[in-house]
């Protein structure tokens, strides 16, 4: 159990104001949701923050962020915004039925909640509570471990929206879902979304999960994803981060997979403060697939950490890990992969990688990869680098006439297309494509639009001379 230094000051503000908030923090939730709640402010209360002491914070340092004076808002103030006047997300050729958070708090025009002629649900946590609380009763919590972690802790006591997918038994949806997270706010914000999404028997579902800044002001974003995947279900779901260099966004993904289910996942960093990314994958039956894909480009003095648990709690299944960076000026990043084997989970098969490219002698990367392997009748694998660009490959592009700044370009560039092209979407994939080279290229920061709102079909092109290859 993680345990951790005191940070009195925010710590002993959040106790107070769930005690002076909680009849509008519970809003219409259940009793069992209430019982939650109840339960995780007092882990919290004896977790309190995570710090450096901890395992899997040992690289990361919260405790600066700590001393901001956050503002909360626990009844909506951005109910009145148009969210159309000031935000577009546009990918080109991506059809997706799009659904935006704004500070928190699910943002809608007719209903807050949709329900699909094929019997799928979209909408807002909150109005689910209120609407199906049997259903989400059934769901939410059983995925999560607060009991693990202080700020899986603090989230379940506060959650109070987020998003809220549910696909059907047999149902196979078309269209990605895309949830635009966005935080836009003239003063400090700490914010808690809780998302749950739930896959039937047989089901198939892609989510596109997008996070982005419209201010330059100090944010904490705390997000909790619950994901179940049940029997035979096969769900894609993708993180896009693109936020502002003041704001923090720790997300704790918990993906809990049942016999025959197919699970991928995807995080990909192009611009942030401080981000945390934490992924607890329990394969709870036999025959998974279970793989998780990771690609973070840092620079400044960018802090990104990536800490991955997958549990093989059945036989027969396998799961696999890789995550790409690449760091410039004073820039740092964490891996942390752990693959835990139990004793009765035969015939796993599990493979993880970290790989970094540093381009300068100040950028740092802190790579960990593990294995715990309980079980005789195994393929387990575990590697991780840390270097600067191939010398001997750099020499033969400029033998070639490549100037040195359009070949490092080119070889950051094939190290990271190795994720990319693990996009199954083919918009986005080429969406990503662009963007990927434009962050190399130093071109892309975090703008007042969505970083995917780009209608250009040109292809993807470098400032080479290929007759002289």
């Amino acid at each position: 159990m993680d345990t951790s230094i005191n940070t009195i000051p925010l710590k002993e503000k959040l106790l107070e104001l769930f005690e002076e908030n909680q009849e509008v923090i519970k809003g219409k939730s259940t009793p069992l949701v209430n019982r939650l709640r109840k339960n995780a402010l007092s882990l919290f209360g004896k977790l309190g923050f995570p710090s450096t002491k901890l395992e899997s914070w040992r690289f990361t340092d919260l405790t600066p962020l700590l001393n901001t004076e956050f503002e909360f808002d626990f009844r909506n103030k951005s109910r009145s915004m148009d969210i159309e006047k000031i935000f577009t997300c546009d990918v080109y050729d991506l059809d997706t039925f799009s659904v935006t958070l704004l500070n928190g708090w699910f943002v809608y025009q007719n209903a807050a909640l949709t329900r699909l002629s094929n019997g799928t649900i979209i909408g807002s946590l909150a109005k689910a509570l209120e609407v199906y609380p049997d259903l989400v009763d059934q769901y939410i919590g059983k995925a999560a471990k607060p009991e693990q972690a202080g700020l899986t802790a603090l989230n379940t006591a506060f959650m109070q929206d987020g998003l809220f997918i549910f696909v059907p038994e047999g149902v196979k949806v078309e269209k990605p879902i895309q949830l635009i997270n966005i935080v836009d706010s003239d003063s400090p914000v700490f914010l808690q979304p809780r998302h749950l999404i739930i896959a039937g028997k047989n089901a198939a579902v892609t989510v596109v999960h997008c996070d982005h800044s419209l201010t330059h002001n100090i944010s904490l974003t705390n997000t909790v994803i619950e994901l179940f995947a049940e029997e035979n279900a096969v769900v894609d779901h993708y993180q896009v981060q693109n936020k502002g260099r003041n704001s923090a966004l720790i997300t704790s993904s918990f993906f809990q997979q049942k016999k025959d289910s197919r699970l991928t996942s995807h995080t990909i960093t192009l611009n942030g403060g401080f981000t945390k990314n934490m992924v607890d994958a329990s394969i709870k039956e036999p025959n998974c697939h279970s793989e998780h894909n990771g690609l973070y480009l840092v620079d400044s003095n960018q802090h990104v950490d990536n800490h991955l648990f997958v549990d093989h709690e059945a036989p027969g299944s396998y799961s696999d890990q890789l995550f790409k960076g690449i760091l410039d000026d004073e820039a740092h990043a964490v891996f942390s992969g752990k693959v835990l084997v139990r004793k009765e989970s035969q015939k796993t098969i599990a493979h993880q990688n970290n790989k970094n490219i540093l381009l300068t002698d100040e950028a740092k990367a802190n790579t960990q990869p593990h294995l715990e392997i309980y079980a005789d009748d195994v393929k387990c694998s575990h590697g991780a680098t840390v270097g600067q660009l191939d010398p001997q490959a750099m020499f033969y592009m400029r033998s070639r006439g490549i100037s040195e700044r359009s070949a490092r370009q080119l070889m950051m560039y094939a190290f990271a297309m190795e994720v990319v092209q693990k996009i199954s979407i083919e918009a986005l994939r080429d969406r990503m494509d662009h963007l990927v080279e434009k962050r190399l290229k130093g071109e892309l920061s975090i703008c007042d639009q969505c970083m995917l709102h780009c209608n250009s079909k040109e292809p993807t092109t470098f400032n080479i001379d290929l007759s002289k290859i």
